[in-house]
């Protein structure tokens, strides 16, 4: 996102861009909070380019140890060029190896080491996980994807037209809470406050609908929430243990966690943000993210993140049995075109040069997770700011750079969110 008066990301697209959480702390990247019309994502120069002779048949080369090395100067220097405190990157292959590397600190202020098994807040990447939860409830015959939202969650505007498929691809037309400058002034006025979805769908529905459900692409934290109340209708159950129980215990995921507070296990890093009430930096590891909810509040680590690439991507738990059945996840990969180039929003999954996954961007932490499926690779960005570069979020600076070295012909270039309309 951009400024900081007014950002509050989750990531991915905006609102017409994907991705974002806050306001625009909506979110995330260029898929965060409502708007239209990409802004120039950043570039950053490498001292090592790959070869141009090197554009393997799937799309990934092998990890070789020149690679390994191409990839260890390049994301130090992005890190130096856009100041990021600390990342970690795993990339996996079947048959090309693999690479894992932490760089820089996780706590400025205790210099702990950046480290592959500290737990992260990863934003709007809690999207992938609510509407998997939905649509598993799709596949149960408990709900239709084109079911109207006012058979679940009444006082929606135009919830007699809006559908959850609409929710879910980021097409009602309803504006995004994350963007409302009263919201944003409560949250940075007291980091730690809890709010409720119906206290965000208040912020949200005070605001005229932007267009009729269907039209465009406008990604809206608002439509998560909602999608959350409907699986806790459907599901019975609260979200988080509903996505415990039929999620993240049969993917093996025992590091990835749906907080009901500010909780934040151990180890984890400090997070570093700038927006603020006054917009200087401040730390984040105590910030309440019950404001993301079914749109953003969500913790993992590294190797949970690993696993759920390609679990999400393909609709099959690691043990083989199906999460999603193959028609519904179908029509979740049908990913039509967005405001952006190259860019496609399916049903909370985005498809960016090829890449199946999402973003994610909280206040002082940001998420990739991507899978590519031609070559049955993973890759996975951690870090522990969202100040943006040059307009573009760090972890989209981190992974374009990556993906130019690992993916040549499949380079991960989501701008950055365009200013909110």
């Amino acid at each position: 996102m951009t400024h900081s008066s007014g950002r509050l990301r989750m990531s991915v697209l905006t609102a017409t861009a994907v991705g974002t959480l806050m306001m625009p702390l909506a979110g995330g990247t260029a898929f965060g909070a409502p708007t239209l019309g990409p802004a120039a994502a950043a570039t950053v120069t490498s001292t090592e380019p790959p070869s141009p002779s090197a554009s393997p048949s799937d799309g990934v080369r092998a990890l070789t140890p020149d690679v390994m090395h191409q990839l260890d100067v390049t994301v130090q220097q992005v890190m130096r060029q856009a100041n990021i405190p600390g990342v970690t990157v795993g990339i996996w292959t079947p048959d090309k190896g693999s690479y894992v590397r932490s760089f820089g600190v996780a706590d400025k202020s205790s210099g702990q080491r950046m480290s592959p098994d500290l737990y992260m807040r990863i934003g709007s990447e809690t999207k992938t996980f609510t509407v998997s939860a939905l649509l598993q409830l799709v596949d149960e015959g408990k709900v239709g994807l084109d079911d109207r939202i006012d058979k679940y969650v009444s006082g929606v505007p135009n919830g007699d037209k809006i559908t959850l498929r609409q929710l879910a691809g980021m097409r009602s037309g309803l504006f995004n809470y994350s963007e409302d400058p009263d919201f944003f002034k409560a949250l940075t006025s007291d980091p730690q406050r809890p709010f409720t979805p119906q206290q965000l769908l208040d912020y949200a529905f005070k605001h005229p609908v932007l267009f009729p459900p269907g039209e465009k692409f406008y990604y809206s934290n608002t439509n998560l929430i909602l999608l959350g109340l409907v699986v806790e209708k459907a599901g019975g159950r609260p979200l988080g243990d509903y996505i415990e129980k039929n999620i993240l215990q049969p993917a093996g995921m025992n590091h990835t966690i749906f907080p009901t507070d500010a909780a934040f296990p151990t180890p984890h890093a400090q997070g570093y943000t700038n927006q603020t009430a006054n917009g200087k930096v401040a730390e984040t590891a105590d910030w309440n993210p019950s404001w993301g909810w079914a749109a953003g509040a969500m913790i993992s680590n590294l190797n949970d993140l690993h696993t759920w690439a390609p679990t999400v991507a393909t609709g099959v738990f690691p043990d083989g049995s199906r999460m999603i059945s193959p028609v519904t996840q179908k029509q979740r990969l049908t990913t039509p075109p967005t405001t952006i180039p190259g860019a496609g929003y399916g049903l909370g999954i985005f498809n960016v040069q090829g890449w199946i996954g999402h973003n994610g961007s909280l206040p002082g932490y940001e998420s990739l997770t991507i899978y590519l499926p031609s070559a049955k690779a993973t890759v996975v960005v951690l870090l522990n700011t969202d100040i943006n570069y040059h307009d573009a979020e760090p972890s989209t600076v981190i992974g374009q750079a990556i993906t130019k070295i690992v993916s040549p012909q499949h380079v991960f270039n989501l701008p950055a969110q365009p200013a909110a309309h």
